[in-house]
Parts: structure tokens; C-alpha cells; sequence
């Protein structure tokens, strides 16, 4: 029996060597995969995401800019009129039409401004509003001793009394006048 009980033990203690390894491993790749999950963002995986998205942003600004160029061209070549023949005949009625176009574009300017700036206070009224801030508005410095001395040179200056030498005249003017006797036309 002790040759029999040899070689099943040397199998059973091999066997839980084997299970030993193997609940190692698996602990191991356990412990790898956690450490995996918690560090997934590394360092090289942080650079190459924050370059991918700096090309993607370069690439949204630079086609934002070629669709607001054509809009900009498409503007220009609705509000451009070309210059037609020049010959003295119509220049005055080119120079009649191009003034109205100017006129027209000039008003349409000022009528986006006002809007823009409207549109403008409008938000900020409405911001201030909300945070509960008021606009305090920027009051002007004036110096206190500027003004008194302001008082004594008004004071110290002569006045001339340009009334002092004129005529009293009668203030019923129209007592003096009869009925067939018109008011006299001063103005020729």
C-alpha cells in the first residue's frame, strides 16, 4: 500500500499545486484588470486624445471661417453693383441710381447697429436682472474748491446794464389806433 499511497499522493499534492498555480493566475489577472479599469486614461492616451481633439477643433475653425469668406462673397456680390458704361449722356442718372443705393445701404446699416446695440442693452438689463446687480452709473468728479473759485470770478466781473439806457415806452400800443387806421407795416 505504501507504493500505491506513493504515487496518489505525489498526484493529489501535484493536483493542488496545479489548482494553486491556476487560482494564482487568475488572482493575478484579476488584479491586472483592475489596475487596468482604474488607470485607462495613461498619460500617452491623455496626449493623443487632447491632439485629437485640437486637429478637430483647428479643423471646425478653419471650415467656420470658409462658410462665413462665401457668405461674406455672396454679400458683397448681391450689394455690389458693377459700373456700367461711362458716357455723358446718363451720367447723371447713374449718379442719381448709385446715390440711392448708397442711401438704402446706409440706412440698412444704421438699422442693424440700432438693432445690435438694442439687442445689446436688452441682454444686459436682463442679465443684471437675474444676478440682482444693478448698473450703478459712473458719476462725474468735480472739484469742490474749482467751483468756489468759479463763484468769486463770476462775481468779480463787471456787468454791463445794456437796459439802463433805453426808452419807456407805452405798453398799450393798440389804444393809440382807431378802427379805419390799419397797424403800420414795419417790415418794408
Amino acid at each position: 500500500m505504501t507504493l500505491s499511497a506513493g504515487p496518489s499522493a505525489a498526484k493529489k499534492a501535484a493536483e493542488r499545486e496545479r489548482k494553486k498555480a491556476e487560482v494564482r493566475k487568475r488572482l493575478e489577472e484579476a488584479g491586472r484588470a483592475k489596475k487596468a479599469k482604474k488607470g485607462f486614461l495613461t498619460p500617452e492616451r491623455k496626449k493623443k486624445l487632447r491632439k485629437l481633439l485640437m486637429l478637430k477643433a483647428a479643423e471646425d475653425l478653419k471650415q467656420k471661417q470658409r462658410q462665413l469668406e462665401l457668405e461674406r462673397q455672396r454679400v458683397l456680390a448681391e450689394r455690389i453693383l458693377p459700373l456700367p458704361d461711362l458716357d455723358r449722356s446718363n451720367l447723371k442718372e447713374i449718379f442719381e441710381e448709385f446715390k440711392k443705393r448708397v442711401i438704402a445701404l446706409e440706412s440698412d446699416c444704421y438699422d442693424i447697429n440700432y438693432l445690435a446695440n438694442f439687442e445689446i442693452n436688452e441682454l444686459t438689463i436682463a442679465v443684471n436682472d437675474l444676478r440682482g446687480k444693478f448698473v450703478k452709473p459712473t458719476l462725474k468728479k468735480v472739484s469742490k474748491t474749482e467751483g468756489k473759485f468759479s463763484k468769486l470770478t463770476k462775481k468779480a466781473e463787471p456787468r454791463v446794464d445794456f437796459r439802463s439806457g433805453l426808452k419807456t415806452v407805452e405798453r398799450n400800443h393798440m389804444a393809440g389806433l382807431e378802427k379805419d387806421d390799419e397797424p403800420k407795416k414795419w417790415s418794408k
